[in-house]
Parts: structure tokens; C-alpha cells; sequence
């Protein structure tokens, strides 16, 4: 924020929040108070349609052309009018090789062995959750039909005995703490485990990974559209996003940024596995039903 105050002269002035949902009622109750927002894949298309988002004049973007491809043109926003990639994540399969042998998980559907009784940890989130059950049957993730989605919970109420604990808030925190070593944890979370020396594996699964990222996007409302155009522009600069990669542990959609993370198969997935992977897609109104099961299956946990 310094520097881009230094070199512009623009003040930032930032609000942070711990949840998409939390993010999108601060747009709604203030539509003028903000000026660029960062929503996580799907919300970039329910934002879209709510008319709460305006379209990015990538012609104001000279770093544009920087970002990685394998991150442009999603289902939740063709040709990026609206968000531009920021932050990349990525949820696996992640087991401790001292408490298990990484040799016998390759798949979602390996979390289902009644041997596992109260050993696993999920995603505190439902559309994760959701998501490995979907993919385990062969659907998309981003599924709407009705029967897939009634399929996919009949799966998880298999899957409950073998949870121990949700959570989406520090992720990394059972596993550090030993009262886990199998689950899911997103590959940032992974790789600083990693780092603060926990013997975790993240395993890319054959029914292939969950990716999401977090996007830069222009409030409808914004007062400062051109000062958020600037704002955009300077996130997206090779020197300035590696900056980024190096304080969150997450990759960014800058192409050049990443290059010393390209044989970290925790951060960067191989191409195989990255054309294996789903991205979340928003769901519309069947988002409630998907939330309401959710909550149905942890309450009977």
C-alpha cells in the first residue's frame, strides 16, 4: 500500500473480512463505500448478475498481459469483463506421512474407507465439502440438477463418521497440532505447514482438485474508478505479485511471478492435474439448498 501511495499518491484505505458472505453484505449495506472488492470465484458471477459489479477497461491494464492464461477466460466471468485474477488457491488431499502412507490415497473417494473413523478433517465450507462428494459420483462440482445434489448428500452422510473436525478459519491448525493427518487443506495452507516443518503431503485427486481464486473487481458505485484501474494495474506487476506469493504462500496469476514455484507440485500443480481440476462456478438459487444440506449434515454429525 506504501508504495503504490508513494509512486501515485492515491490513499488506500482497506477493509478486511473473513468470508465472501461477509464481503458481499459490506457491498450491499454500502454500494458507495468501496471502490475495488475482492470476491473468490463464484461471487464474481452472483455479484455480476446482481448488478453490483462494473466492467474493467482492461485497455487502462498495461500488466494485463502478464497473467497467466490457465487463469483467464473461467466459466464465472468469459473474457474477464468483470474480475481480474488475483490470488490462486487450490484444495487437495493432504496427509501426514508419519501417521499414514501417502501410497494409499490417490482419490476424494478414498476418504470414504470406514477405517477412518474420526480421522479427517473437511473444508468448513459447503461448496468444498459438496464438491468431493460430486466429483466422487463423476459430476461437476457446479452441479444444479436436484438428483446429482441429493446423490452427493446420501454421500456425505456416509462420509460424517469419518470427520473429526470442519474447519476453513486456520486450516492448517489440526494438522499442526497432530489431531489430524488426513483430509483436505487448501495448498497455501499445505505448503506453510510445510515450511514450519509438518511432514504433509498434498496429493492432487484423481477426480482432480478444487481450484478457486480470489479477483480484483470494480464496485458498481466505485467513486474512484480510475484510482481502482491504478490499484489493479500495480497488483499486477511480476515484482509486485511475487511480494504477494511470498507473504501469503499462494501463487498469483502472474505468469512471471511464479516461476520459482513451478517444481513445488504442492503450489503448482503438474498441467495433468491442473486440467484435472474443477473451478467453482456459481449456483445460483440452488446455493441454499446446497448451504441448508450442509448445515442438515453437521447437525447430525
Amino acid at each position: 500500500r506504501e508504495q503504490f501511495t508513494k509512486e501515485t499518491g492515491i490513499k488506500v484505505i482497506y477493509s478486511t473480512y473473513e468470508s465472501n458472505e461477509t464481503m458481499y453484505a459490506k457491498l450491499r449495506a454500502h454500494p458507495e463505500g468501496y471502490d475495488l472488492v475482492v470476491p473468490s470465484t463464484y461471487f464474481v458471477a452472483k455479484m455480476r448478475d446482481e448488478g453490483m459489479l462494473q466492467k474493467i477497461d482492461k485497455s487502462k491494464l498495461s500488466n494485463f498481459t502478464e497473467l497467466d492464461k490457465n487463469y483467464l477466460d473461467k466459466p464465472f466471468d468469459p473474457n474477464n469483463d468483470y474480475s481480474i485474477p488475483h490470488v490462486i488457491a487450490m484444495t487437495g488431499l493432504a496427509v501426514n506421512t508419519d501417521m499414514y502412507d501417502p501410497e494409499d490415497f490417490d482419490s476424494w473417494a478414498d476418504l470414504w474407507n470406514p477405517e477412518l473413523k474420526g480421522q479427517l478433517m473437511l473444508m468448513d465450507d459447503t461448496r468444498e465439502v459438496f464438491h468431493i462428494a460430486l466429483r466422487k459420483l463423476g459430476y461437476s462440482g457446479n452441479t444444479t440438477n436436484q438428483k446429482e445434489i441429493d446423490e452427493a448428500k446420501a454421500e456425505l452422510e456416509k462420509l460424517m463418521p469419518n470427520v473429526l473436525v470442519f474447519n476453513s478459519d486456520n486450516p492448517a491448525a489440526p494438522y499442526l497440532a497432530g489431531e489430524v493427518g488426513l483430509g483436505m487443506l487448501w495448498n497455501g495452507s499445505a505448503a506453510a505447514a510445510q515450511k514450519e516443518g509438518l511432514p504433509i503431503k498434498l496429493i492432487w485427486p484423481t477426480e482432480g482438485g478444487i481450484f478457486w481464486v480470489d479477483s480484483l473487481a470494480i464496485a458498481k458505485n466505485a467513486k474512484n474508478v480510475e484510482a481502482a484501474h491504478k490499484m489493479i494495474d500495480f497488483l499486477l506487476r511480476p515484482v509486485i505479485s511475487a511480494q504477494i506469493s511470498e507473504q501469503t504462500g499462494y501463487l498469483t496469476a502472474i505468469e512471471k511471478s511464479n516461476a520459482k514455484y513451478k517444481n513445488d507440485p504442492t503450489l503448482f500443480p503438474p498441467q495433468a492435474d491442473l486440467d484435472r481440476g474443477e473451478w467453482q462456478d456459481s449456483v445460483g438459487d440452488m446455493n441454499i439448498r446446497y448451504e441448508n444440506y450442509f448445515l442438515e449434515l453437521k447437525a447430525g454429525q
